[in-house]
């Protein structure tokens, strides 16, 4: 049985990965102080981003989402391994996409994992190191993704 401790922690990073998914498809870059430590490596390059800090990432996503005309990030399923005041989260991502291309529309979509490392903070559970690994694309515009 899950002690209370437990159970809080479970819920709070859930709770910090549904953050991270509205902060990004709101395009509050700010909300990204509250999900990742400042030192934390973000690391999207598997599928064509960026990799680095929290401050670098934020400027990478500001530049790049406005390239999407509509996007969900849709956060299901995590496996959660606690161990005291770290932590590590494996969670799938189905995220639909839309953007421009030849002249019209295009609909994307893709399937990741979100691999997570995670610390509990005095300000609450945040990521220190996350990787986007993929799993697969569909429709995705020639070029998009390697």
């Amino acid at each position: 049985m899950l002690s209370l401790q437990e159970m809080s922690d479970r819920l709070e990073i859930q709770d910090l990965i549904a953050r991270y998914a509205h902060a990004i498809d709101d395009q509050d870059w700010d909300a990204l102080d509250r999900v990742f430590t400042p030192d934390a490596v973000i690391d999207y390059s598997e599928l064509g981003g960026a990799k680095g800090n929290r401050a670098e990432t934020k400027a990478y996503l500001a530049q790049a989402m406005p390239n999407f005309s509509a996007f969900q990030h849709l956060s299901t399923t995590t496996r959660l391994d606690i161990d005291g005041d770290t932590a590590k989260a494996r969670t799938i991502l189905f995220n639909p996409m839309v953007m421009p291309h030849e002249g019209k529309q295009q609909v994307f979509f893709i399937g990741l994992w979100y691999c997570d490392e995670l610390v509990r903070t005095p300000d609450g559970w945040r990521i220190t190191h996350r990787r986007e690994q993929k799993c697969w694309s569909f429709n995705a515009p020639e070029g998009m993704l390697p």
